[in-house]
């Protein structure tokens, strides 16, 4: 979130958009991912009249099908997608997939290199809980339908409550 906001106002003409739905299964609570993702960035000082927003899709997938219907991207602009590092991937995938060209700009890095590939994790909750991230994430690139539910996607040209952050600038 906190990087949406420094491009923000790096680049003050670009739209910022937001991609992510409800997908809550059980739940009632229909609150979007998008509008979990605006309410923050309003409260660190974007204005809420520079974010566009999209609140149907519920996957990755669906951000980028979404996302590209939304924006209508044309030629000659870039995108950015802003997401989780290792969300990164599964969503380049995916809008490469629906023909809409971003280019990554991951944050959120859980890692500092390859030296950490070695290092042991503090707990064995916290080695659970990235190993859990990662299956989440290798599953969602074998099935192209998991539930996105790192980041708001920040799309400026998504998400972890992704969604794809992606930032259009000029």
């Amino acid at each position: 979130m906190t990087e949406a906001v420094n491009l923000s106002k790096r680049y003050p003409d670009a739209r910022i958009f937001l991609s992510g739905g409800a997908n809550h299964i059980i739940s009632h609570n229909q609150t979007t991912e998008s509008q979990v993702a605006r309410d923050n960035l309003v409260m660190l000082g974007l204005p809420a009249q520079r974010i566009e927003m999209e609140e149907r899709s519920r996957t990755t997938c669906e951000d980028a099908v979404e996302s590209k219907a939304a924006i209508q991207p044309k030629p000659g602009e870039l995108w950015l997608l802003v997401t989780s590092a290792s969300h990164m991937p599964r969503a380049m995938a995916c809008f490469r997939a629906v023909g809409f060209p971003v280019a990554a700009y991951p944050v959120d890095y859980r890692a500092r290199g390859t030296a950490d590939l070695w290092r042991p994790t503090r707990s064995v909750a916290g080695g659970l809980a990235a190993a859990a991230l990662a299956a989440h994430e290798w599953l969602g690139l074998l099935t192209d339908a998991g539930h996105h539910t790192a980041d708001v996607a920040l799309v400026i040209a998504n998400g972890d409550a992704t969604k794809a952050f992606a930032t259009n600038y000029r």
